[in-house]
């Protein structure tokens, strides 16, 4: 009998400090709204769902503190610090001691630094090789220290190198042996690492144990792809999730708000919304009719809509609070002069114009606002409206008449000019990026402004650039459509949330997660 007595007992133990170990496991669930995970590579990872997880994965030379957008709060992250020469045009980067890669991929040294860099530079290997074009050469000075020499002075040459976009470091060995198939097995530096993804499913990542600055307190996350904003509400409502990106609406904000759980965080950089319009498709080639597109359009309808909180109003091609954003051209809200102008280019009984449209709630709501101000005007537009991963694909491949776009960069003018309204980034081309009008007026201003003798010509240049684009109806500005994410009362940051380039919250080595 005490034999049977013990064996239970011994059962009983042993399930308990099973149970006990699985309880220990703590899994952050996590979803961006994103329908499927485009790649990992750092280097390529452009759109807003992928930018999420390459945050949690990667490093770059220095660092956005965390919950901050701001670059006055960079601070050391792989390099511990640098130097620059008095010119501008050298800095040399002495990188941190014993930085271990993920998995077996061995050691940050200077090479892999070396390694992104020219890669970031190239555009036949990176979405973001605009952001390096004042690099000269950038030469290894021993295993941890780097030399960059710029063709000019680059006054935020420091945010092209931060943990954002192509500033992420990468393996060299991996990304030289994995080479096409490295954007699905990322190998980074950062606090967590990739384990896999289920097409349509999921994203696991798991707690990196070398991380330099500690191993993160939490072991798991999982990021699932929950496209609906009600089914994603519903998970967390019912306790699958404890961290969801929320509806960027004033009205599902303030509703959050009152009840029990949700913790809305609203933060910046906002994605700001342009309407383009595609000048190589007729008769958006006219414009007179591009014209009286941005007089058909009420945007402070828009901004009623969304929410004063959530969407504040732009008024420049350039995002509002950007270094060098210049409002001297305003377009106006008139539907007579959009009739006028339609007639006057021959089109007195209308026009007919097709768009791809996002099915998202950040994209479809307004593109019918959208539909039916211009329809007032006489302008018809058909949407085609498609998920969110086909809207991606199809509007690169020139397929839509006219854009709705919304993105977040590195806050200053160049940035926005280059990838939008440089004809260098017309989709279609071999240096795409998301230049959807085929807009290339302001080339020579925007070159010239980044060798630039000084900030006031450079500001003059780009203030010349947004003239350009503006009178030649490129685009039409709308509104900043600012992060809107809810978490549960278990999780905490472990910083203050203002900010996040990445646009989702840093999970970093100091968020923690109560045990459910």
């Amino acid at each position: 009998m005490k034999t049977h007595v013990a064996g239970l007992a011994s059962l009983m133990l042993f399930a308990g400090l099973q149970g006990q170990a699985c309880a220990q496991e703590i899994v952050l669930r996590v979803s961006s709204g994103a329908s499927n995970v485009s790649t990992l590579d750092a280097h390529r990872a452009s759109a807003t769902d992928d930018k999420a997880l390459v945050g949690w994965l990667y490093n770059g030379l220095v660092r956005f503190k965390p919950g901050s957008a701001d670059p006055k709060d960079l601070e050391p992250d792989l390099a511990e610090r640098w130097e620059t020469s008095p010119d501008g045009k050298v800095w040399t980067f002495h990188l941190r001691k014993g930085v271990k890669f993920h998995g077996d991929w061995g050691t940050l040294g200077a090479d892999d630094v070396v390694y992104s860099l020219q890669r970031s530079a190239d555009p036949k290997r990176s979405t973001f090789s605009s952001d390096f074009s004042a690099i000269d050469k950038v030469e290894k000075v021993d295993d941890l220290t780097v030399r960059v020499t710029l063709k000019y002075s680059d006054v935020n040459f420091l945010g092209r190198v931060s943990n954002y976009h192509g500033g992420n470091i990468v393996s060299r060995k991996a990304g030289e042996e994995l080479g096409d198939r490295y954007g699905a097995n990322p190998v980074g530096t950062g606090p967590f690492t990739f384990v896999e993804q289920v097409t349509q499913q999921y994203v696991k990542l798991a707690a990196n144990p070398d991380y330099f600055r500690g191993k993160p307190k939490i072991d798991t996350i999982m990021m699932r792809a929950i496209p609906s904003d009600s089914a994603r509400e519903l998970a967390f409502t019912s306790g699958e999730l404890d961290l969801f990106y929320g509806k960027r609406e004033q009205r599902w904000v303030d509703s959050a708000r009152r009840r029990p759980g949700f913790n809305v965080e609203i933060f910046q950089p906002g994605e700001y919304r342009l309407l383009h319009i595609n000048r190589s498709q007729p008769p958006l080639d006219d414009i007179r009719v591009r014209r009286a597109i941005a007089a058909a359009v009420n945007v402070d309808d828009l901004v009623r809509y969304v929410g004063k909180d959530v969407g504040p109003k732009g008024c420049s091609i350039v995002p509002p609070g950007y270094l060098g954003e210049d409002c001297t051209v305003r377009y106006g809200f008139d539907v007579a002069k959009a009739k006028a102008l339609l007639a006057e280019a021959g089109h007195k009984d209308g026009i007919t114009v097709k768009a791809i449209v996002s099915n998202i709630s950040a994209q479809q709501p307004f593109m019918e606002i959208i539909q039916a101000q211009l329809a007032k005007a006489g302008i018809k537009l058909e949407m085609q409206v498609v998920d969110h991963a086909t809207y991606q694909s199809q509007t690169r491949k020139d397929l839509s008449g006219l854009v709705f776009y919304g993105a977040a960069r590195f806050p200053i003018a160049d940035t926005y000019l280059s990838e939008f309204f440089h004809s260098r980034a017309t989709v279609g081309t071999p240096t795409a990026a998301t230049n959807f009008s085929h807009c290339a007026i302001a080339d020579k201003e925007i070159e010239e402004a980044r060798v630039a003798p000084n900030a006031e010509a450079q500001k003059g240049l780009w203030k010349e650039a947004q003239r350009k684009i503006m009178d030649d109806v490129c685009a039409i500005p709308l509104f900043e459509l600012r992060q809107v994410w809810a978490r549960s009362d278990k999780l905490d940051f472990g910083y203050e949330l203002k900010g996040a380039l990445n646009l989702a919250p840093p999970i970093t080595e100091a968020t923690t997660l109560k045990p459910r």
